[in-house]
């Protein structure tokens, strides 16, 4: 929710202008004003340009009507909207004396100060959803409410008061583009949420993995579960992973808050990479590791299934992944320059080897889509684009972002000088052996790599994991998350926690 209503201070603070800043951003940063960010409706969420609410100008009494002409145009899955917030940015198009100047953010008032919706609003509880059930979602309606046109968040648009439209931008579609451009910080925000879910649970995973006494070599119960190559093999990439997008997300989110005009395209192709990157790796990590803490991984109090709900919130939510990565492919295709590369040599498990391989692999897919689409032509574009090359453009756009990563972990590792650059280094090289390892089908079947160069994959990768290991606790604790926000047995006393019939109940803890 804290999310949200970021999304809508920062929609007010880059969309709006002095006028809404004094009047808004005080009780924003304060969170007495709890507001929130109407663009997705019940029958346009990923074609949201084609929704249907309009606020329409009154010349009669200078105002702006914003109306839900039908059920498909209601607000929907808007955050914050069921019981909290006093606005909503609603997305809409704007009509004046009859023409359509596009997709406009206008404020409008849903509650009084004691939370009473207003009149004309009709707010809907989605409903118990799968996971993330404090978070309040709403359907909303609205019945020819009645703005000031002083609520038109104006920066790139002004409506005087006879309701003429001037515009830095010209066309409806870059308006749209403009207004949209909102979502990049919740997409962000969503994709911090993802990684620090990944640390918790490998946090509660590593911690139970090193308690877990099971059969040992004589027969005993005297072996950690860490100390099997089936659970080492199942956690410590995914430890090295977090690492990697951590680090990656990290320059996603400077890049972000530093750029400039010029690097927009770009920022807006890292960050809808990342977002579903992350998601995808919390939804794959959780998963992994509930199963490999067996049935106590089963048990809600130690937060798994909670993890879950959040990886497929997430993975939905400010843009469906897979749409994301088409966004990501499309994006990059249009200013597409091949990443330099070299040889492949005999030895393809040196770091600066595979990110050749990775950049190999970018330029190999974006190459290859592009000359799809250059035989289709104008008139095949469509169905070459939806319905013929899916496969290649979500793997030119996830390699993208994966590149993006192994950048920037390589780029931080190298510019480490202290006690830590040898574990960092190693959990770099496992991140990468893992994703080669896991697309080689694609290495060898494209002649890239040889069956043996695999198997020199396979090796390091087997002994990286050994290596890794010993440290394994030790990185979990370098997440600095308390046992109290953990708030998970197994990461704790688990025995002690079933000394006492404690019904799956932390407060018995």
């Amino acid at each position: 929710s804290s999310g949200i209503n970021a999304e809508y201070g920062g929609t007010v603070f880059k969309l709006g202008t002095e006028k809404h800043h004094k009047q808004l951003l005080e009780g924003i940063d304060t969170l007495a004003d709890i507001g929130c960010f109407g663009l997705t409706e019940l029958g346009y969420g990923n074609n949201a340009v084609e929704m249907e609410t309009t606020a329409v100008f009154d010349p009669e009494t200078k105002e702006l009507i914003v109306h839900t002409p039908t059920p498909l145009a209601q607000k929907y899955w808007i955050t914050n909207g069921a019981l909290h917030a006093h606005h909503v940015v609603v997305f809409a198009h704007l009509i004046t004396h009859g023409v359509n100047h596009g997709i406009h953010a206008v404020l409008v008032p849903i509650r009084d100060k004691e939370l009473n919706v207003l009149p004309n609003v009709l707010v809907e509880e989605m409903g118990y959803k799968m996971g993330l059930n404090g978070v309040d979602n709403a359907k909303l309606t609205f019945d020819n409410v009645r703005v000031p046109i002083d609520n038109l968040l104006d920066k790139y648009s002004k409506l005087s008061e006879d309701g003429v439209l001037t515009s830095d931008i010209k066309s409806t579609r870059a308006r749209f583009l403009a207004v949209a451009d909102q979502l990049l910080a919740g997409r962000i925000c969503i994709a911090s949420m993802c990684i620090g879910g990944a640390k918790a649970s490998l946090a509660i995973a590593v911690k139970y993995s090193a308690t877990r006494l099971t059969v040992g070599s004589k027969g005993k119960s005297d072996a950690a579960i860490l100390s099997y190559q089936l659970q080492q093999h199942a956690l410590l990439p995914l430890l090295a992973r977090t690492f990697a997008l951590n680090i990656g997300l990290d320059r996603v989110k400077r890049k972000w808050a530093e750029q400039i005009p010029a690097d927009h395209l770009e920022v807006v192709a890292m960050c809808c990479a990342l977002k579903p990157i992350c998601s995808w790796h919390l939804e794959n990590l959780v998963s992994v590791c509930r199963e490999r803490c067996g049935g106590q991984g089963y048990l809600s109090c130690n937060r798994f299934g909670t993890f879950i709900g959040l990886a497929h919130a997430a993975m939905t939510a400010e843009g469906d992944n897979s749409v994301l990565i088409q966004k990501v492919a499309k994006e990059r295709l249009a200013m597409f320059k091949p990443q330099a590369t070299t040889s492949v040599s005999e030895n393809v498990t040196t770091t600066d080897q595979l990110i050749n391989l990775i950049k190999i692999r970018e330029n190999s897919l974006f190459s290859e889509l592009g000359k799809a689409l250059k035989a289709a032509g104008r008139e095949g574009l469509f169905e070459t684009w939806m319905l013929q090359e899916n496969e290649r453009i979500q793997s030119a756009g996830k390699t993208y972002g994966e590149r993006i990563v192994a950048d920037e972990f390589k780029s931080v590792v190298d510019g480490t000088e202290d006690s830590t650059k040898e574990v960092l280094q190693n959990l770099l090289d496992l991140h990468l052996l893992s994703y080669v390892k896991d697309n080689s089908a694609w290495f060898l079947t494209q002649g890239i790599i040889s069956p043996d160069q695999a198997k020199q994959v396979t090796a390091e990768f087997d002994e990286l994991c050994r290596v890794l290991t010993p440290q394994a606790l030790n990185l979990v604790e370098s997440f600095a998350i308390s046992d109290e926000m953990l708030s998970a047995p197994i990461a704790r006393d688990w025995v002690g926690f079933n000394e006492v019939d404690n019904k799956g109940e932390l407060d018995l803890f």
